[in-house]
């Protein structure tokens, strides 16, 4: 099963109020277009179903899926500044003079612009889910800069369409501290066998553990240290493991076997349906729960604690795969 596995989740402002109908419409003078032969990069909207002129927002109970598609080109460095340096070279062989700084720019945006038909292509395709109901945004994509450029084209797409990052009033770093020092997770989740700490003094110290039991006083004594976790695995419920991390990103998500007992029987033509009902019901449950571990979702303008509750004893206290998951 094709699923999510790296995902910024945000809060859909209440002020926006579009329907499915409109927010097709919205996006459709915004499918992608391939880039033409000298053009960097393209972006745009793609059918989630991979079905051609197809509806590129997808209703599955009550749930919208999205897919946004980004082209780009690249040319390796080292090849435009050869090229770069030979012109250069042949402009001094034949007039006596060196190339100034502005010449060379203009020399590299030449060869830049006569390399990109044959530039390497790649393509990354971005689930996105939008939960109406519970006005909230999943975006799949491992770092916040990508997850960005979908939000703004989404902003720019669909009138009164606003969304911030939801916020914690445990901060996430705080509470996996927490977490492990007294090796109490919160109620239905599970802590695993990988995490990464880091030293918030000079030094940035990172301290890593993979495929380890955490439950170990060396652990305890790095948070006792001051070294904060970045990121700790963890499973939720039996049914999805997944790593969280300190900016409140769910990356690694795993749908674990349990979760295909609630799926219906389907043929090959139904995957989309079915995968697409399995991840958002679960992560529609996971992520107020996690939410709700963290202290509760922070209201706009307040500040996350900075701290969770220390363990008696010592007082202790950040891409992947972005491919469409459906």
């Amino acid at each position: 099963m094709s699923v999510f596995k790296n995902v910024i989740v945000y809060r859909i402002e209440a002020s926006w109020s579009q329907s499915h109908g409109q927010v097709e419409q919205a996006l459709d003078p915004l499918r992608f277009v391939p880039c033409s032969p000298s053009q960097e990069k393209s972006a745009g909207w793609v059918e989630p179903r991979g079905e051609e002129h197809g509806p590129l927002v997808e209703s599955i109970g009550g749930q919208w899926l999205l897919e946004y598609m980004i082209e780009s080109k690249t040319l390796p460095a080292s090849v435009v500044r050869r090229k770069v340096e030979e012109r250069a070279a042949q402009i001094e062989a034949t007039t006596g003079r060196k190339p100034g700084k502005k010449e060379k720019k203009e020399l590299k945006e030449d060869v830049t612009h006569e390399l990109l038909p044959l530039a390497f292509t790649r393509h990354a395709r971005i689930a996105v889910w939008i939960d109406p109901a519970a006005r909230r945004l999943v975006v799949n994509a491992s770092n916040v800069a990508r997850a960005d450029e979908v939000v703004t084209s989404l902003v720019k797409a669909l009138e009164g369409f606003a969304v911030a990052q939801i916020n914690t009033q445990i901060e996430p770093a705080a509470a996996m501290s927490d977490w492990l020092s007294t090796q109490e997770p919160p109620a239905g989740f599970t802590i695993d066998r990988e995490c990464e700490l880091k030293a918030s003094d000079e030094s940035k110290a990172v301290v890593r553990y993979a495929k380890h039991p955490l439950d170990i006083e060396e652990v305890r004594q790095h948070i006792a240290d001051g070294k904060r976790p970045t990121r700790l695995a963890m499973t939720w419920d039996d049914r999805v493991s997944f790593e969280l991390t300190e900016g409140l990103q769910l990356r690694k998500l795993v749908f674990l076997e349990g979760t295909l007992d609630d799926a219906p029987a389907s043929g090959k033509e139904d995957n989309f349906d079915a995968d697409a009902a399995i991840a958002t019901g679960e992560l529609g449950q996971l992520v107020p729960e996690l939410i709700e571990a963290l202290g509760g979702e922070m209201k706009l303008g307040g500040a996350a604690a900075d701290a969770a509750p220390a363990p008696a004893e010592s007082k202790a206290e950040e891409l992947a795969d972005e491919s469409a998951p459906f």
